[in-house]
């Protein structure tokens, strides 16, 4: 079971989800078919299983990272502070982990990125993980508009699912001077970065109603 949820994953990361099917994974294991469908129902129970697997320690790893920083700031969090306990421990497992995590990245990227299964699939895991990340920031920004908080929450999204599909084109681009790959790059500057952008735009309202 676990050879076919690794090859598996190997594949959805490398093809996507409509990229692959059950015969690709049987021949790159050099079994038949039928194998797999005796443990899975179709191609979608098979993705189900590999995201799956992973899916739910992300989220434990996340929901951990708010409640300790949500005792920790005692009701005075910071922008900085709330982002980087939602993201650090994301980055730290992809730094740590092994190629199967880096795969599972790859494939939350596209999920993140799918509408109809790869909505779904977000509203059931992370919804919850992000309205108390909105909670802090609102708690840290108590006057910010919800509106500001939603769509920066979104920018951070769009930008980690990018880092995640590891394309390779900063390394391209920078001739490599960066690398796709390199997490610890990216964990050392994402929250800093973003942080700067949520404060940017509080900055800006607060002067248009001044």
């Amino acid at each position: 079971m676990k050879t076919i949820l690794d090859t598996s994953e190997d594949l959805f990361a490398q093809l996507g989800y409509f990229g692959v099917t059950i015969k690709d994974v049987a021949d790159r294991m050099g079994i038949h078919p039928a194998l797999i469908h005796y443990y899975f129902d179709g191609k979608k129970a098979l993705f189900d299983a590999v995201f799956e697997r992973r899916v739910e320690y992300a989220v434990a790893a996340r929901t951990a990272g708010l409640d300790a920083y949500a005792a920790e700031a005692a009701g005075r969090p910071t922008v900085e502070g709330a982002l980087r306990c939602y993201y650090d421990s994301a980055f730290d497992v992809y730094i740590n982990g092994d190629e199967g995590w880096r795969n599972f990245g790859r494939i939350f990227a596209q999920v993140n990125n799918a509408p109809g299964y790869g909505a779904e699939k977000m509203d059931t895991y992370f919804d919850p993980l992000v309205l108390r990340l909105i909670d802090l920031l609102q708690q840290a920004l108590p006057d910010a508009q919800a509106e500001d908080l939603f769509w920066s929450f979104q920018f951070t999204s769009g930008a980690y699912s990018l880092i995640l599909s590891r394309t390779g084109r900063i390394d391209r681009l920078s001739n490599n001077l960066c690398r796709s790959d390199d997490f610890e790059a990216v964990r050392e500057r994402f929250v800093t970065f973003m942080a700067g952008g949520f404060d940017a735009l509080y900055k800006r309202r607060k002067a248009e109603a001044g």
